[in-house]
């Protein structure tokens, strides 16, 4: 038997409110041979709600070697597939990466169906410059730390990270310590219904989480070094 291309689609779903999802988003999932799912277990509910009744099988870090050669020789055979993380764009800070450069590597076409990234949203409500922005993920727990800190001290542009609530407090400790007391905001759970934006210089917003418990997954944005605190048009 030939074997002919598939093709893998990435699509977006939503980081929180379930109805952000895009039409084509939905009819794709639909149409596809196999939704490639981070934890089908957390898919199951956005599928349940828009009638998505497509083949899944799970993709994520627990079995990125074991079940990527399977993956690619259903895309040899001429299958169309379609990724979706737990949230947001598959490929940012998570396994999907991994897939898109083997099947780049193979041939295969890939392409992309657009919709929510909770670096997006947090970046465009921080009020901070969104001209040149840099996203660093989760920074490392320990070997590297102080260089990639050392490194965010000198860097021009908006910085964007993802952060844990358990190392929310110790990270804001940190960039207070070898950024200085820049302007940041810290967006908390984007799009639901406890979604929170804290604006403020580092100092003020470590103080915020000394005093409160921090619950949900956080985007910090921080300023860079070429921003220049202006007030606001008109004050």
């Amino acid at each position: 038997m030939t074997e002919k291309s598939g093709a893998l689609i990435l699509v977006a779903t939503p980081i929180g409110n379930l109805g952000d999802i895009s039409y084509r988003a939905v009819e794709t999932l639909r149409a596809v041979d196999l939704i490639l799912c981070e934890d089908t277990r957390h898919s199951a509910a956005l599928f349940t709600k828009y009638g998505i009744d497509s083949p899944t099988t799970s993709y994520g870090a627990h079995n990125l070697r074991s079940k990527l050669p399977w993956i690619l020789a259903q895309l040899r055979l001429g299958k169309t597939l379609a990724l979706v993380s737990d949230a947001g764009t598959p490929g940012i800070s998570d396994p999907g990466s991994a897939l898109v450069r083997a099947a780049i590597t193979e041939d295969i076409p890939v392409t992309a169906i657009p919709g929510a990234a909770a670096i997006i949203q947090a970046l465009v409500i921080s009020g901070l410059p969104t001209d040149r922005f840099v996203f660093e993920g989760f920074l490392p727990h320990k070997k590297g730390r102080q260089t990639k800190l050392k490194q965010l001290a000198i860097e021009p542009r908006t910085i964007l990270l993802y952060e844990s609530p358990h190392r929310i407090q110790k990270t804001l400790a940190e960039l207070l310590e070898y950024l200085g007391n820049r302007q940041a905001a810290v967006c908390r759970e984007m799009t639901k219904f406890y979604e929170e934006v804290m604006r403020g210089h580092l100092s003020e917003l470590l103080a915020h989480f000394t005093h409160t418990e921090p619950r949900g997954e956080f985007v910090i944005v921080l300023a860079g070094t070429d921003y220049k605190e202006k007030s606001l048009p008109n004050e």
